[in-house]
């Protein structure tokens, strides 16, 4: 009996852990700008015909927006997240600082197809796209306004080497 009852306390003390650990994790990374390397190369706004995003109908301006003519911040988003509505002020105040950036806010649920495409798993998501719609930084969760404005600068910056 005194066998079974430790086991169980050792059960569960490994779960508490283990749990916490999980929600250290998930707190330290939510929310950070960061590099994922498979969305290198991708593009929104101007795909060519034929293209992947061409045929998922991944043109920006059917979408309600236009790439911005020096970077764009693509935000995915939900109904119900509220996340997503604090996000969304960041990132309008954003590009109201910054000339030549635009801020285009997706529906998650109305664009699956194109959410699939670029491995959404969560909203809200941002993706820094340069002047020629590459993906340059992409955050999950709610970034911080000095970690957008950081991304932004590197986004015009790959735009003005490329240009």
């Amino acid at each position: 009996m005194l066998v079974r009852v430790v086991t169980v306390r050792a059960a569960r003390t490994v779960a508490l852990v283990a749990a916490g650990a999980d929600g250290v994790l998930h707190r330290r990374r939510s929310g950070r700008v960061r590099v994922r390397g498979r969305d290198d190369g991708k593009r929104l706004g101007t795909a060519e015909p034929g293209g992947e995003l061409d045929e998922l109908g991944g043109e920006l301006g059917a979408l309600g927006g236009e790439l911005g003519e020096r970077a764009t911040l693509v935000q995915f988003s939900s109904a119900f997240c509220a996340p997503c509505r604090a996000t969304r002020r960041v990132l309008e105040e954003v590009a109201g600082l910054v000339r030549g950036v635009t801020h285009v806010e997706i529906d998650a649920e109305a664009h699956l197809d194109l959410v699939r495409a670029l491995g959404i798993l969560r909203t809200p998501t941002v993706l820094v796209l340069d002047a020629r719609g590459r993906v340059v930084r992409r955050a999950t969760g709610q970034p911080r306004k000095a970690d957008v404005i950081a991304a932004l600068g590197e986004a015009v910056g790959r735009s003005a080497a490329a240009g």
